[in-house]
């Protein structure tokens, strides 16, 4: 499985949002310097640049994703873009939802290890998210058998 945040905003309409954005702070600021505010430009242009900047970092947020390997022997969780991963016997990792934060949290465990999983998806995507999980292992034990 490959877990993803939903991301309405492509990296195109990000720029068209910014120039929009920018285009329209010059304006007010070109209106504010007409009837005398000499520094409205100099305000906009570092304004501009604060929530372009802002903007693209909460885009490349959306980036993150964790990639769900199983197989017969482990249960792998792979984190995106960083390195780490983190594996758990089939047999014996556990799927738990439990409340946290205001929200509720899907968390594997095994041998007294832990991990939060889907924690950028919506309530009712980690619920389902948890429930996938769990018919998985099961008829991945049953196989065994």
């Amino acid at each position: 499985m490959w877990l993803k945040p939903n991301r309405t905003l492509s990296r195109r309409g990000l720029r068209r949002l910014i120039m929009i954005l920018v285009a329209l702070v010059l304006m007010t600021a070109g209106l504010g310097a007409w009837q005398g505010n000499v520094f409205a430009p100099l305000f906009a242009l570092v304004e501009s640049a604060a929530v372009a900047i802002a903007l693209s970092v909460a885009w490349r947020a959306g980036d993150r994703s964790e990639r769900i390997t199983l197989d017969a022997s482990s249960l792998e969780v792979q984190s995106l873009p960083g390195r780490r991963r983190m594996r758990f016997q089939s047999y014996w990792v556990r799927v738990l939802l439990e409340p946290g934060n205001g929200r509720q949290r899907l968390l594997l465990s095994s041998h007294g290890r832990e991990l939060e999983i889907g924690a950028f998806l919506a309530e009712q995507e980690r619920v389902e998210l948890s429930r996938k999980l769990m018919v998985l292992l099961a008829d991945f034990n049953q196989l065994r058998k």
